[in-house]
């Protein structure tokens, strides 16, 4: 008998975990591993995304290799970007840093780009970018403090969380919410499923 084709997850992020769970996939294992993500000189937000989520989804595959019973696994990363313009948006460290983006993000539309990656069965990459557009609605100060008090920014690209409290400040959103959360999961179950990964195996509903 064939032995089933096996995924890993090359993320520590419970919300990428979460989304792949909503469409029936359960990752084999999680093997997230640490990656400078500081853009480079002049570097484009879609350029940095692409780029991230393959030397993640790279890495991942290198501890992949160590383990004998995923040696053969496919290996999924991803990385997102917030950003205004040309200007990318950090993870901020501090609260001074995450009122700052809130503060640029008020009242305007901003960019998500969101980038998937996945090895194949020979050892190469396929990857897709995703582009969403979000605007926030005007923020006033005390709903600016109010967020940063409430510690959901903390380690979340743009200093926000779509899917948690920040989702009262969305006025309109356009492309894929999904993707603002962390994985778009229409491009990611074609990648998976182009590869040979039996996505639909688990969708059999049971008594």
């Amino acid at each position: 008998m064939t032995e089933p084709l096996k995924l890993v997850l090359a993320s520590a992020s419970p919300r990428r975990l979460a989304l792949l769970e909503q469409i029936g996939v359960t990752p084999d294992a999680l093997l997230p591993a640490s990656v400078d993500e500081t853009p480079e000189r002049n570097e484009r937000p879609r350029t940095l995304a692409l780029r991230l989520a393959e030397a993640k989804t790279r890495a991942g595959a290198r501890l992949a290799a160590q383990d004998p019973a995923l040696a053969n696994a496919l290996v999924l990363g991803a990385d997102t970007v917030v950003a205004v313009g040309r200007r990318i948006l950090p993870k901020p460290e501090s609260e001074d840093e995450a009122a700052d983006c809130l503060r640029l993000l008020s009242g305007r539309a901003h960019r998500v780009e969101t980038a998937i990656c996945v090895t194949t069965r020979k050892g190469a990459l396929r990857s897709r970018l995703v582009e969403t557009r979000v605007r926030f609605r005007r923020l006033s100060e005390s709903e600016i403090a109010a967020y940063i008090q409430s510690g959901e920014w903390r380690g979340k690209a743009g200093g926000y969380a779509i899917q948690g409290l920040a989702g009262a400040f969305v006025a309109k959103l356009s492309g894929s919410y999904g993707a603002v959360v962390g994985l778009p999961l229409c491009e990611t179950a074609n990648l998976l499923t182009g590869e040979g990964y039996p996505l639909h195996r688990g969708w059999t509903a049971t008594a």
